[in-house]
């Protein structure tokens, strides 16, 4: 057993003698820290700290799903398949990207209750990941990096490394935002992690435009400083052999896509 995969199953040993490895135990967990957005709608976020068999404590997130409107639950039963309950889905999507060659949350334990003709509460537990995400720390390591180059080179490359594994698996994140890509600097070298994996899914048809969707996602919401010098090396990088056929295509598209999300976001502003 590898130590990653001996680190997971202590914390998981941790879920059970916490009693936190069933519905009933996720669901009354009152402890930890939760986390509120006015958009989460029937979920529930909660940070908490778990201890291994070292005594080394941990931090860990539980993600609780109360049952969803019919419409929003039709909408994922045909996108994901019948009776499929959303922390299942992210479970199995965290597994899809690790073995896609991603670095992602470690899945720890997830489960939910079976009813008859719809869906019951369901519950996800993931363990965090180190750093910081590049919404936050993206301005400060450009910075902190202003003479070194090379470094945001390398963050550019790993980055369009990060997303050229996702699409050439068959999936799409659905939600790329800086936000959901943490950046961790260890020993002078990169690494990213993606998070969020609740909507990820594998699009049967238009691939081109789920994927344009992602990397305008990712464009709109990196530090202006990193996009205007290293957005058009982080295309080729991501294209592969083929750039410089590609290359004007997907730029047009992405910069169409990205034109049109500050033209939404400029309205939301005019309406508040």
């Amino acid at each position: 057993m590898t130590r990653q995969a001996k680190w997971v199953q202590s914390l998981m040993d941790a879920l059970r003698r916490e009693g936190l490895d069933s519905v009933e135990g996720a669901f009354g967990y009152a402890g930890g820290e939760d986390l509120h957005k006015p958009e989460l709608g029937h979920r529930r976020r909660t940070r908490l700290c778990l201890e291994d068999d070292d005594g080394r404590k941990h931090e860990v997130y539980l993600k609780r799903y109360d049952c969803e409107p019919f419409f929003r639950r039709l909408r994922r039963w045909l996108t994901y398949g019948i009776r499929r309950s959303p922390a299942s889905i992210e479970f199995d999507n965290i597994r899809t990207a690790a073995a896609a060659g991603l670095s992602t949350m470690p899945a720890l334990a997830c489960g939910q209750e079976q009813r008859f003709l719809r869906d019951g509460r369901s519950y996800l537990f993931v363990a965090a990941v180190p750093g910081e995400s590049l919404e936050r720390c993206g301005d400060e390591f450009l910075a902190g990096h202003h003479d070194t180059p090379q470094a945001v080179s390398e963050l550019t490359a790993a980055l369009a490394e990060m997303v050229r594994k996702l699409h050439a698996a068959g999936y799409v994140h659905r939600d790329l935002y800086a936000a959901h890509v943490f950046l961790h600097e260890a020993d002078g070298r990169i690494e990213l992690y993606l998070i969020d994996l609740a909507r990820m899914f594998q699009p049967r048809w238009r691939r081109f435009r789920w994927r344009v969707k992602d990397l305008a996602q990712l464009k709109y919401s990196m530090p202006d400083r990193w996009v205007e010098p290293c957005w058009q090396k982080f295309l080729a990088t991501y294209l592969g052999r083929d750039w410089a056929r590609h290359l004007d295509c997907y730029r047009r598209a992405v910069d169409r896509k990205v034109a049109d999300m500050r033209r939404r976001a400029q309205r939301r502003r005019k309406e508040m």
